[in-house]
């Protein structure tokens, strides 16, 4: 009697259509990402005060901007900009001294702390940041690595960093709600109102440079 050979066996329908299903991206996985990174080049020291007028104009009250960088990347700049669009004066924004936390009265009111000066956070708490922080104006601290225990979960991080003499790449990162919302209507008004190519890019993207002088801090 002759053998026969099995015949294959037939894939189950159901097996195939599984095979075929895509995996969950990447990108659904981040988008319940608590913070939000955005990066731009800012080529002029007018540059970098109208973004800090954006962000005033922008902001709805009780908003924390933490300014990160070295001496000369435009932190006081980004300030008076801020004040700017907030309607106070900004000719009478400058980097505290013996006071370190300065006042001023526009649409909303401004707290301007510089920590430049602080050599430890246990000094923080006899500044008084923490009612500041806790009222309805907007708070900017320059060198707020030095406040890292005092700065709330929610507040906007700008990271500015030499790029040239006169170029600054400045890095957005929003930490919670309130933060989010500032950046999104910041980032449209830039790209909307802004003269020079490429205003906002990803902080994966190389971002271009130019010669100028140095702008003051």
């Amino acid at each position: 009697m002759r053998s026969r050979k099995p015949l294959p066996r037939r894939a189950r329908p159901g097996l195939a259509r599984r095979s075929q299903k895509a995996k969950p991206s990447t990108a659904s996985k981040r988008e319940g990402s608590t913070h939000s990174d955005q990066v731009l080049l800012s080529r002029s020291p007018a540059e970098t005060d109208r973004l800090g007028r954006i962000l005033g104009r922008c902001a709805q009250g009780g908003e924390v901007v933490a300014l990160f960088g070295d001496l000369g990347t435009g932190k006081t700049a980004l300030v008076r900009g801020l004040a700017a669009g907030l309607g106070a004066s900004p000719t009478k924004v400058s980097s505290p001294t013996f006071v370190l936390i300065h006042e001023y009265h526009g649409r909303l009111p401004l707290a301007h702390a510089d920590l430049y000066r602080i050599q430890s956070e246990s000094e923080l708490p006899h500044l008084g940041l923490s009612e500041y922080l806790a009222g309805p104006g907007v708070v900017a601290i320059e060198w707020a690595e030095k406040a890292r225990t005092e700065l709330p979960p929610d507040r906007l991080e700008v990271h500015l960093e030499h790029r040239t003499d006169r170029t600054r790449r400045v890095c957005l990162k929003a930490l919670g709600p309130r933060s989010k919302s500032l950046l999104s209507m910041t980032k449209q008004q830039w790209s909307q109102r802004s003269q020079v190519p490429g205003p906002f890019q990803r902080s994966t993207r190389k971002t271009g440079m130019s010669r100028r002088s140095r702008s003051s801090r």
